[in-house]
């Protein structure tokens, strides 16, 4: 991996930790997510048009059936993480949607993609993986009533997480669709998916808008800012490698969880970031 790929997936860790301790604070479910994704299209309007009037990319059928797969696959992946995130903590939900994603990614883009990372970069991704694993083991979360719930909501996170990984990965590197274009056109996707749910309940809107109305901001900043930067270092690097290094998240995602939402066992939690560290390194340098 590049120094400027890892540049860019570790700046994007940063970014998708914090709007996920936002979306934490919300748990708005679909009003929520409307909103978020509508003031993101705003926001991203200028410069998407930008991209699309200098760089003048081809955007034929199978890119538009790409772009509408995306949003998808975007729109069943906040549902389930946003659901998660009500019946949990965000030191479990995160992690293990966080975990499982990327390293399903990594598998099928060996499998499908005949990529071939080194066997240092493995080395790294195994080790991230099983901190992950570590650092979700025996939380309090655990032992809360709805425990099952939020282990299956953050695994099923992650099944999709997996999905559009791989899926925008052909989009942006094959079919040379550009990273901002695609995931602002992704998103006015999601928005018009979206906008019959949100207008049969626009009480919960108004609500969701009063009480949350930073969050909703805050997440239509960082949401696409974090993946635009994915997406950037997709385009010259395998997914092999992308994926498991945006784990580093999870390091950022249980100092949020333990600090500021004070959901303990601090000790272990560190502990498992560190091996999450030594595996982004590994897959530095491999």
């Amino acid at each position: 991996m590049t120094l400027l790929a890892l540049f860019l997936v570790l700046t994007a860790a940063f970014i998708h930790a914090t709007w996920n301790l936002l979306a934490k604070r919300a748990s708005g479910g679909v009003a929520f997510i409307w909103l978020f994704g509508g003031i993101s299209s705003l926001i991203y309007a200028p410069p998407a048009m930008a991209v699309l009037v200098l760089q003048r990319p081809y955007i034929g059928p199978e890119q538009l059936g790409f772009i509408a797969g995306s949003a998808i696959l975007h729109v069943a992946y906040y549902l389930v993480l946003q659901q998660g995130y009500s019946v949990g903590d965000l030191s479990l939900v995160y992690p293990l949607a966080r975990g499982t994603g990327p390293m399903l990614s990594t598998a099928a883009a060996i499998a499908l993609f005949g990529e071939r990372p080194s066997a240092t970069a493995l080395a790294g991704a195994l080790l991230i993986g099983g901190s992950v694993f570590v650092l979700t083991s025996g939380t309090r979360s655990r032992r809360e009533g709805r425990a099952r719930q939020a282990v299956l909501f953050g695994l099923v996170t992650g099944c999709f997480i997996a999905s559009y990984t791989l899926w925008d990965k052909r989009a942006v590197s094959v079919l040379l669709v550009p990273p901002l274009l695609m995931d602002w056109s992704a998103g006015v996707t999601r928005g018009v998916i979206l906008a019959p749910f949100a207008l049969s309940r626009w009480a919960e809107v108004r609500k969701e808008w009063d009480s949350h109305r930073l969050e909703v901001l805050g997440v239509a900043v960082l949401n696409p800012l974090s993946y635009i930067l994915v997406l950037t270092a997709l385009v010259f690097t395998p997914v092999s490698y992308v994926a498991p290094a945006r784990e580093i998240s999870i390091l950022i995602g249980a100092i949020f969880g333990a600090r500021l939402l004070a959901e303990g066992d601090v000790v272990r939690r560190l502990g498992a970031a560190v091996g999450m560290v030594m595996g982004v390194v590994l897959l530095a340098v491999g």
